[in-house]
């Protein structure tokens, strides 16, 4: 079969298309002909030795995958040769960047039927990356209100809508380039950030605040005086540390994504209904994703990208 791969951590450049053994799903596992992989920041981190993931070279990267089960591991009872399936990988075995990937059962979930089964690959990490910070972490509900720092990328997308979906008052912050699609999907209030201060946009207290932009600490604790108290501050913004402020009770917690097959199965719902839209922004073929590790490296790149194996 044909992969990306890295036989050294580095930059974009030690990325190759090259011939690769196809894997043999074990047991509990599937064999996953892919149909999309898409693209995450975290992929050029992972490759480039800044993300604490231990994997073993050469390696696959892409932990988003979508595609259409080729075989079945001894074991395996939830699926069907033939089933289209969607999934949220393991960051540190070889993953969807190729021909062929396998994957424990647990991992994946039907796909939607009502979108390209290659588009379903832009769904997994970072819907549940907003499913996870919203309520496992923010315990947000009804009736709360809700700020989003960097609203602009996909995680800030699904956040916007499953918050909306969840009766919440939504502030989101964006740039100009990122305004319209923010709005579109449902923000009550929208700072340009741009062009206004964040902390003397928010007139109220706000129940959350939820960061997933590269702000300076500074200004990230700043924004903890604009959370009511016994509220709680979200972040993904792992490299630094969340700030909280004990005194009124405003605590702090950082969102790892993990898999969880029951939640990826309900926001799979939420697509099927309506509720949820996957965007994606441009379609690769496989063997064009060094070019796009390049492109984000020297960030020029803007929203998902989805890379499908290239015809034969």
């Amino acid at each position: 079969m044909k992969a990306v791969r890295f036989h050294e951590v580095g930059g974009p450049e030690v990325l190759r298309y090259e011939d690769a053994e196809r894997p043999v799903a074990g047991a509990g596992q599937v064999l996953v002909r892919v149909a999309g992989s898409a693209f995450n920041a975290a992929d050029g981190g992972i490759r480039g030795g800044t993300l604490p993931f231990p994997v073993a070279l050469p390696h696959v990267p892409g932990y988003d995958v979508s595609g259409v089960i080729e075989s079945l591991g001894s074991g395996v009872t939830r699926f069907r040769v033939g089933d289209a399936v969607v999934g949220f990988l393991s960051m540190t075995d070889d993953g969807s960047a190729a021909e062929y990937v396998v994957a424990p059962e647990e991992a994946l979930v039907l796909a939607p039927s009502s979108i390209d089964l290659a588009d379903a690959a832009a769904l997994p990490s970072v819907a549940l990356t907003a499913w996870q910070a919203l309520f496992d972490l923010g315990n947000l509900t009804r009736g709360q209100r809700l700020l989003i720092v960097g609203a602009g990328g996909s995680v800030g997308g699904y956040a916007i809508r499953l918050a909306k979906r969840a009766g919440a008052y939504v502030i989101a912050t964006a740039s100009a380039r990122s305004l319209d699609s923010v709005t579109a999907a449902g923000a009550d209030q929208v700072i340009d950030h741009t062009r206004v201060t964040v902390l003397d946009s928010i007139t109220e207290p706000v129940d959350v605040l939820l960061n997933l932009a590269p702000i300076s600490p500074d200004e990230f604790s700043s924004l903890v005086a604009r959370v009511r108290d016994g509220g709680i501050v979200v972040a993904t913004t792992a490299w630094m540390t969340t700030p909280s402020d004990d005194e009124r009770g405003v605590r702090a917690a950082t969102v790892f994504v993990r898999a969880d097959s029951e939640q990826l199965t309900q926001l799979v719902a939420l697509v099927d209904s309506g509720e949820l839209s996957v965007d994606v922004a441009q379609h690769i073929s496989l063997s064009e994703l060094p070019a796009v590790h390049a492109k984000s490296a020297a960030g020029e790149l803007h929203g998902k990208i989805v890379a499908i194996p290239d015809a034969e």
